[in-house]
């Protein structure tokens, strides 16, 4: 796992925005920023999951989250537009950006995986990413300590078999990840890093492997902190890097 220990104020007046924050690492991040001092954006497709976990954090006492139900599969441009003026007017700047949100699709061999399997995969995984990215830029660029942080893959870094579409997304989203953080890089105070979970107790992780044991493999909550360490000011400096979790 990975060695570093936060300091329970680490993320004070830090607003951070987290995709796919209904569940699973998610849910565990935009908790754990929350319980770090963080103001987190949870942002997602299903309302219910997003307020649940707006529930939790506001139970327990932490700075008041925002619930931001957004469909990275259907959005269009004019929609991110809007998202990024709201964002600017209720809280005036990003301190963070967390791309956690994505989709397996089907496992199966290329010769046998459809076009539009391939696509929607691309979409939510890599093209409303890069949409998000472009987008709230500007505002993490008003930050003085900003952090954007993407959520990577074993088989992002080395190609495997079967896991066409989610694999290739995984590695666009390393060259995103490489091309912001050099594009930033002595310009502005934002850094670009990338996390590799790795095997994570996690409803896609069942998806992906039925006949696995989860309990063989750590909670989202015990991966954390490598995201605590990537959002906060300890890693300034720090960009263009592929991290593991564990």
């Amino acid at each position: 796992m990975f060695d570093y220990s936060a300091r329970p104020e680490l993320l004070k007046d830090r607003v951070i925005l987290v995709t796919g924050a209904g569940r699973g690492i998610g849910a565990a991040a935009a908790k754990t920023f929350a319980a770090h001092g963080a103001t987190v954006l949870l942002l997602g497709k299903t309302e219910a999951n997003l307020t649940q976990v707006y529930d939790e954090i506001e139970a327990a006492g932490h700075p008041q989250p925002a619930v931001i139900p957004f469909n990275l599969e259907t959005a269009l441009p004019h929609q991110y537009d809007e998202l990024a003026a709201m964002i600017e007017t209720e809280f005036g700047h990003l301190d963070g950006l967390l791309h956690n949100a994505s989709i397996i699709g089907p496992r199966t061999p290329i010769e046998q995986l459809s076009g539009e399997n391939f696509m929607r995969v691309m979409h939510v995984n890599v093209n409303a990413m890069f949409m998000l990215t472009s987008t709230l830029l500007p505002l993490l660029k008003l930050s003085q300590d900003a952090s954007v942080v993407f959520t990577s893959s074993s088989v992002g870094r080395k190609g495997r078999a079967y896991w066409g579409a989610y694999g290739v997304s995984k590695f666009a989203t390393e060259g995103l990840m490489q091309t912001l953080a050099d594009e930033v890089d002595t310009v502005a105070p934002v850094r670009s890093n990338s996390i590799n979970p790795g095997a994570t107790r996690t409803s896609m992780r069942a998806q992906a492997y039925p006949g696995e044991n989860p309990l063989n493999n750590p909670t989202p909550e015990e991966i954390m902190p490598v995201y605590l360490y990537l959002m906060g000011p300890d890693s300034t400096g720090i960009n263009g890097q592929a991290f593991n979790a564990q």
